[in-house]
């Protein structure tokens, strides 16, 4: 148990799925006027929903990218919407779609200061990977291997953690190193 408990909140889940058949954008974009499309700039269309605020990315080859939801369960809503409308506006044939969660990422604060370079010499017993170039970047990219996550950490004791499929995968994450912070007394609380 961690002597000040880290304040962790999902900022973005990604989700995909895909149709069985091509989408044509064209005909998307007369059916849907409210859409963004600029091919020169993006080869997809942008199908912007303001409850939940997501975007939808949607390419021809009927892949779908929603981008912007606060849960996995939002996730799957904002991609059932878009999903539903394209079929009511005989976009897309009636199929079922399999939507999966792609990426989750976290921010978090653990209520304390980090030592990056003490952090980086002590890292042997982590089980992962870490990177730390404070001249190019000015955090530590941890590369976590269980659970399987990536964690920025800040000297501030400000993280981002991402690479992960489920929101209890990344409190996990983030939970475990904080533990880990604590144990080899890397972190500093004021």
């Amino acid at each position: 148990m961690t002597m000040v408990e880290a304040t962790i909140n999902i900022v973005n889940v990604v989700a995909s799925a895909s149709s069985e058949h091509k989408i044509d954008l064209n005909a998307l974009v007369r059916i849907f006027p409210s859409v963004e499309y600029r091919p020169k700039q993006f080869p997809g269309v942008i199908f912007r929903l303001k409850k939940p605020k997501t975007a939808t990315l949607i390419f021809s080859s009927g892949k779908m990218v929603c981008t912007g939801a606060r849960s996995e369960n939002e996730a799957r809503g904002a991609l059932n919407n878009v999903i539903n409308r394209l079929k009511e506006g005989s976009m897309i044939n009636i199929c079922k779609m399999t939507i999966k969660i792609v990426n989750i990422v976290a921010s978090a604060s653990l209520g304390g200061a980090i030592d990056l370079l003490q952090l980086y010499e002590s890292a042997r017993g982590m089980g992962g990977r870490i990177i730390y170039e404070p001249e190019q970047f000015p955090g530590l990219i941890y590369r976590m291997h269980n659970p399987r996550a990536v964690i920025l950490v800040f000297a501030s004791g400000k993280l981002v953690c991402t690479g992960t499929r489920k929101e209890e995968t990344a409190y996990q994450a983030v939970n475990n190193l904080h533990q880990k912070l604590e144990e080899e007394n890397l972190i500093y609380y004021a």
